[in-house]
């Protein structure tokens, strides 16, 4: 699960272009949208899409359960787990 949570890590920073952020930088619990990271809903729809690319994974963005998955980088990592 770690190697898992350094990838999603680093897809969120290579997605989202996000300059001077490290994996480190990252924490695993931290909320990523509003609080903490700071992404917004064009983020999300990035992020989901280079998700779905990068682990195959179905993401249903109407979801409510999406925004569950979508919390942090954690609760993200445990999604595509269940779900590869």
């Amino acid at each position: 699960m770690n190697e898992l949570i350094t990838e999603v890590k680093q897809l969120i920073i290579e997605t989202l272009e996000l300059e001077d952020i490290e994996p480190a930088d990252i924490s695993d619990e931290e909320p990523l949208f509003i609080d903490g990271l700071g992404l917004d809903s064009i983020d999300a729809l990035e992020l989901g899409v280079a998700v779905k690319k990068a682990y195959n994974v179905k993401i249903d963005g109407d979801s409510e359960d999406s925004k569950k998955h979508f919390y942090s980088v954690k609760s993200l990592c445990q999604f595509i787990e269940q779900n590869k």
